[in-house]
């Protein structure tokens, strides 16, 4: 199922000289799948679940070939067996995935084991996992198979003829993006380091399909190791929708806000403005900057809706909060992914997003909280950008890197204007890498009390 496994030689296995998977490990991992394809479930739950056949990334010839598969029409969708529509049934669901991580926010890459996806676009097949599949994000996402910061993509066939494969996001909170930029580093990353995509030269080009379009990829490689050193992505257009709004927020204060779209919508956040006091983006404020950062956010989804001007995509949907770099000057990820270019006038900021991992309820002070991107966040580098470019702090082609929490680095620039909706836009770049921490075969026994995650308020939001 990893298309190009079979023509390539397999080489001897090499003592390990770094964290990444030997070729050997990979193409081990790429022959068990086509041997063992489902081989543990009966014929009848592989039809039912529209997985008989291998899904869309499997048929790699059509790719080698130029051509298409066929379509699925959203009109006539696969009936979902009562194991994929969560009910009880006599076969396991086997999903097998690529693990990995981008600056320190893993995300799972899903290449076999989905039931048939339909729609016309990818916008379309995102709202079918939202409305059909949304038990097999929880279960992937939650627990006992999951964590708070766990995220999914499912690998599915592209609806463009320029995209090698399309992939739907899931994240928690029932959160579909239209983009991920840790996400897409991840899933670019996965595809060339088990040869779904040929890696054949220092440099890969090609595009993927998110739900929010094409998207653009450069990668960096190292052939010979079989390794992705760096994903540069082209974003989608990024803008301001709304600058320095207030926010009143119970028990916190008046906090000024701006919204921005860029792939996700975004409460934009001066850490150092709060009613409260500076807030310090360091791992030990986790507790204190997910509770902050949740309580703005869904009080400025409150009074300050907002919807993408071409898309049914409303928000905002996550927060910001933004303040001066810390350093040091190699920072992780820099110059291993980050491409640090501090002398060429970039600029450098820190950043930490705060994303749901459950409701917010305001009568229940207990669900006040969410978790905390690990990753510099891809989408939200390209909203931090257009929002600086709007107020005229970072000009185009203008270097611009930016910190996590646990100080990972992604860069990114402006590429040029556009216009959105009568709103004016950029286009952004962001590059960063992702590191495969798993080769994984997530199994659903029929038996299993907890077919579809739980959360605890533990650690939950719930």
């Amino acid at each position: 199922c990893f298309g190009t496994a079979r023509s390539r030689p397999r080489p001897r296995p090499q003592p390990m000289r770094c964290a990444a998977p030997s070729c050997s490990q990979r193409l081990l991992f790429r022959r068990r799948c086509r041997v063992r394809r489902w081989s543990t479930a009966s014929s009848e739950g592989k039809e039912a679940c529209g997985v008989g056949e291998p899904s869309g990334f499997a048929k790699r010839k059509w790719r080698k070939g130029g051509g298409r598969p066929p379509s699925h029409s959203p009109s006539a969708p696969p009936a979902p067996s009562p194991l994929c529509s969560g009910a009880a049934s006599s076969s396991p669901l086997i999903l097998r995935s690529i693990d990995c991580h981008a600056g320190g926010e893993p995300a799972r890459v899903v290449v076999e084991g989905l039931p048939d996806i339909p729609g016309e676009t990818m916008y379309e097949k995102r709202r079918y996992c939202m409305e059909n599949l949304d038990h097999l994000r929880r279960l992937m996402l939650e627990e006992p198979r999951g964590y708070p910061c766990q995220n999914a993509n499912w690998i599915v066939e592209p609806c463009s003829e320029e995209a090698s494969y399309g992939y739907v996001i899931l994240e928690q909170g029932k959160i579909y993006p239209l983009m991920s930029g840790h996400n897409t580093m991840c899933v670019a990353t996965a595809l060339l380091e088990t040869g779904m995509i040929p890696m054949e030269s220092e440099t890969v080009e090609f595009k993927l399909e998110a739900p929010g379009g094409l998207v653009a990829i450069r990668a960096k490689c190292d052939p010979s190791r079989g390794t992705v050193d760096e994903v540069c992505i082209e974003g989608y257009p990024s803008f301001v929708a709304l600058e320095g709004v207030p926010v009143q927020v119970p028990e916190l204060g008046t906090v000024d806000v701006s919204i921005a779209y860029g792939g996700m919508w975004y409460v934009i956040v001066d850490a150092k403005a709060l009613p409260s006091g500076p807030l310090d983006l360091r791992p030990e404020n986790g507790g204190t900057i997910a509770r902050l950062g949740e309580m703005i956010k869904i009080a400025a989804r409150e009074q300050h809706p907002v919807n993408h001007p071409d898309l049914d995509y409303p928000g905002p949907d996550i927060l910001v909060f933004t303040a001066e770099a810390h350093g040091p000057a190699e920072a992780a990820g820099a110059g291993a992914g980050g491409r640090r270019r501090d002398g060429l006038g970039a600029i450098r900021r820190r950043n930490t997003v705060v994303m749901s991992n459950g409701e917010l309820v305001w009568s229940k002070p207990e669900t006040w909280t969410g978790m905390l991107d690990r990753s510099p966040c891809g989408t939200g580098t390209c909203a931090v950008m257009a929002h600086l470019y709007s107020k005229g702090e970072l000009e185009l082609n203008q270097d611009f890197i930016h910190e996590s929490v646990v100080d990972s680095v992604f860069t990114g620039r402006l590429l040029r204007e556009v216009e959105v909706g009568g709103f004016k836009a950029v286009v952004p770049e962001i590059a960063g890498r992702a590191w495969v921490t798993a080769y994984t075969e997530l199994f659903l026994d029929p038996t299993d009390p907890f077919p579809s995650g739980y959360t605890v308020g533990d650690i939950w939001a719930t």
